[in-house]
């Protein structure tokens, strides 16, 4: 299976801002503090790329199939989960403070062109060179280009394609995106006062998601589409940011009223080692049949919703700690760690390419071992091409779009 949205979300806020709005009168919204830049989350979202080529490579040279090291390998496709809810939480946070100051909403179509810029122009580049160039992928028809460059690809059949066949969860995010504003708007009137009935909304929107395994099943779709891979099938684990983004900005919030409930989320998500103890078991879980095989195989709708649910219960886990917990995170806020986690999405979207070349370069037989190997030279080759693609691709691209914004503001148009 795969990765997914590496997509690397300015942790620093670069995504969205929010629109000046003050309070209505007589009725001043709570003072909020900036929202704070959490270097750890990009430390983390670097062993998430690195646990997605994990899973890859270890498939590749059937290292699953080793006895109980095999499944905990093949189950990191669990970091699916962790870039979902890192996705959800940092997204998430404007749309948390604008409601904890009574009014407002971060700007839609600021945030969307942010998205656009932040994940096409590298992914476009990547998608051009393994169709022209990736012998396994090459002569791909049009239905193949198309929903690939679109981002499509969980809504086409048969269009995944060597090379890019961890895309279905960049696709899922991209689906992601377009959804968070309705819910942002949807839960408007949630706030000031009534900002404590969100996280039950919230858990509402992820119990009801997991239904979707059922719902999907039942649709007139064309032979090869997965529904379960439509971006309400894993909505869950986008929830599980989402919440932690709400629990944060009561955190973070001054003078935001915290009820015993808050207090004590608070308390547990900060409790490093009971997050420790719930990853461990729930991974651990996630390991079995009860979610499914941890290869290639059928899965039921009861192995799907296990797997989903234990896979949010991961990503919360990982990230709450984190974000509830003053530190400090040596490791994580390491110079070797924020800079990986700064090239993760180029890890992401060129790790299985680089994967398909190492075999015929390095006279490696697939599926024959030699996983050790695979591993350190895919990584190595991964890390170089994502930072060429951060320098030269990925950071001019914001960078323009930083100043067009910054021009857009000194330059206002006339009333």
């Amino acid at each position: 299976m795969t990765s997914t949205d590496p997509i690397r979300d300015s942790v620093a806020s670069s995504s969205t801002d929010t629109r000046a709005a003050a309070p209505h009168a007589g009725t001043p919204g709570p003072a909020t503090s900036p929202r704070r830049f959490y270097p750890q989350l990009e430390g983390m979202r670097a062993l998430a790329a690195i646990g997605v080529l994990t899973t890859h490579v270890a498939f590749q040279t059937r290292a699953v199939e080793i006895p109980v090291l095999g499944p905990v390998l093949g189950r990191l496709d669990l970091a699916v989960a962790l870039f979902f809810g890192l996705s959800g939480f940092l997204l998430w946070r404007p749309w948390v403070d604008a409601a904890h100051r009574g009014a407002g909403h971060p700007s839609i179509p600021r945030y969307l062109r942010h998205r656009v810029v932040r994940i096409w122009p590298a992914y476009v580049v990547a998608v051009v060179l393994v169709l022209l160039l990736l012998p396994e992928a090459q002569g791909a028809d049009f239905d193949v280009w198309l929903a690939n460059l679109t981002l499509t690809q969980v809504f086409v059949p048969l269009t995944l394609t060597a090379g890019l066949t961890q895309m279905w969860s960049l696709s899922v995010e991209i689906a992601f995106y377009a959804l968070l504003p309705v819910f942002g708007l949807a839960l408007l009137r949630l706030r000031g006062r009534r900002v404590g009935a969100r996280i039950p909304v919230l858990l509402a929107i992820g119990v009801l998601s997991l239904g979707w395994a059922w719902v999907g099943a039942s649709l007139p779709v064309a032979e090869g589409v997965e529904t379960k891979n439509w971006v309400f099938g894993h909505l869950v684990w986008f929830v599980a940011g989402l919440i932690l983004a709400e629990v944060a900005g009561v955190l973070d919030t001054a003078g935001a009223s915290r009820g015993r409930w808050m207090n004590l989320a608070i308390r547990l998500s900060a409790n490093r080692w009971l997050m420790l103890g719930l990853l461990v078991v729930a991974y651990g879980l996630a390991c079995t049949r009860f979610a499914g095989p941890t290869g290639l195989g059928d899965v039921s709708n009861i192995e799907f919703v296990t797997k989903m649910v234990l896979g949010a219960l991961c990503g919360y886990a990982l990230l709450a700690p984190l974000v509830c917990n003053p530190g400090p995170f040596r490791f994580l806020n390491s110079r070797v760690m924020l800079a990986l986690g700064r090239w993760s999405y180029g890890i992401f979207i060129w790790h299985v390419a680089v994967l398909a070349i190492v075999f015929p370069l390095f006279g490696i037989v697939p599926f024959n071992g030699n996983t050790v190997l695979v591993w350190v030279i895919t990584l190595g080759l991964s890390v170089g091409i994502a930072a060429a693609s951060y320098a030269f691709i990925e950071e001019p691209a914001r960078n323009w779009l930083r100043n067009r914004d910054i021009r857009r503001r000194s330059n206002p148009v006339a009333p």
